[in-house]
């Protein structure tokens, strides 16, 4: 059952996700639907959340936040920031190299999709 809904598909009866119930106004996810696999991802959802938290993180606060790696911070942010959902400003302080990230609408968009689709997964799973 985790792997189906990782995968963004339900055990739940079908009936269960074709009525008239809805989650917030919106009807429950259909069971072809997928999730957003690039904000799925456990890194890539920690930076998305956090920043829609925050209007901006430093590359080191998020780092620290997130409890993770130059390296793996590096890439995970990458991806969002190639699919619009994040900003990347880098600047000097002085010598030193700054990066600061921000979610950009698209992103902020995609997560409360993402969190509405999580909701409707979660309520169709649970015993009425």
């Amino acid at each position: 059952m985790a792997r189906a809904i990782a995968e963004g598909v339900s055990t739940a009866p079908r009936q269960g996700l074709r009525g008239s119930r809805s989650v917030r106004g919106q009807a429950l996810p259909q069971a072809g639907e997928s999730l957003d696999r690039l904000i799925h991802e456990r890194m890539r959802l920690g930076i998305v959340s956090a920043l829609a938290a925050n209007e901006s993180l430093s590359f080191n606060d998020l780092k620290k936040l997130l409890k993770t790696t130059d390296g793996n911070l590096s890439v995970h942010a990458r991806k969002l920031e190639e699919a619009g959902y994040i900003l990347c400003a880098k600047y000097f302080e002085g010598r030193l190299p700054k990066t600061v990230f921000r979610l950009t609408e698209t992103g902020r968009q995609a997560l409360e999709h993402y969190l509405d689709h999580m909701e409707a997964l979660i309520q169709a799973m649970r015993p009425r």
